[in-house]
């Protein structure tokens, strides 16, 4: 008998330290490093964020609700269209963060499902606002400009809620096979087109170098020509002379022969 009252008393004080330890346990809440905790007191939102480490609430009647204020990564795929009318589809990477001064407003207007409920359909809209100002060409040669514009875009339209763009990165861009194939048979077009132009470019160099080569020779003769005097001549003859005149003298020579053995 005396066995049994020592169970149920043994059962009753490891039931009454289980509940300590529990209420015990249910004071506290330990918000990790890179998060905020919201308090909520009766289901209402208590003005002030809790900060890292353990804290303290009242059980039963408040609970802490934790946010992340870390950097955090949403990847989108959308549909658009440009400015000369041509279907886009995008996919695009953004990085983001929760302001932590308005960590307490973003939770009482949105709560913890702020992706589905602000980021995605702002992302989707201002992507909407800025292709449409560009053509689909442009979209892909200026995709830095468009990324800025879009990430600006997208941060007047969440900044009111308490959440900060960090970066917005276009990852690629699909238009229609129509249209990839006019693109493609451009670029060929526009390759051979400059080809065509290096090729003509190198043919008038050439030429150019033909025309200076053959203006240098004709003045070298022209001054040879000058330079050549009856004199120079009768030089040059004498000294190549053997000493035998020709047996026959014609009158239209260069120079009279009986002149250089007088």
């Amino acid at each position: 008998m005396k066995n049994i009252i020592y169970s149920k008393k043994t059962l009753v004080i490891a039931l009454i330290v289980l509940i300590s330890m529990i209420m015990i346990t249910s004071c506290f809440c330990i918000v990790e490093s890179g998060e905020v905790g919201i308090r909520i007191r009766f289901g209402k939102v208590v003005n002030q964020t809790t900060s890292e480490g353990i804290n303290m609430k009242i059980p039963a009647i408040e609970k802490i609700e934790k946010m992340n204020i870390r950097v955090q990564k949403i990847e989108v795929n959308t549909d658009s269209s440009s400015k000369d009318l041509q279907d886009v589809n995008m996919s695009l990477v953004v990085n983001y963060h929760i302001d932590k001064k308005e960590a307490v407003k973003l939770y009482k207007n949105v709560g913890k499902g702020y992706e589905q409920v602000v980021l995605t359909p702002a992302i989707e809209e201002g992507i909407k606002a800025v292709t449409s100002q560009y053509t689909a060409e442009d979209l892909i040669i200026k995709r830095s400009e468009v990324s800025e514009k879009c990430r600006e875009e997208l941060d007047k339209k969440v900044s009111k809620y308490g959440l900060v763009i960090n970066d917005f990165n276009i990852t690629n861009f699909r238009f229609s096979d129509e249209f990839s194939k006019a693109i493609e048979e451009k670029q060929v077009a526009e390759q051979k087109v400059l080809t065509a132009k290096q090729e003509l470019e190198r043919e008038r160099i050439e030429a150019e170098k033909k025309i200076v080569k053959a203006e240098a020779e004709k003045q070298a003769n022209e001054l040879k020509e000058r330079s050549l005097t009856d004199n120079i001549i009768k030089e040059k003859f004498i000294e190549k002379w053997n000493g035998e005149l020709p047996k026959v003298i014609g009158s239209n020579g260069i120079f009279n022969i009986s002149d250089l053995i007088k």
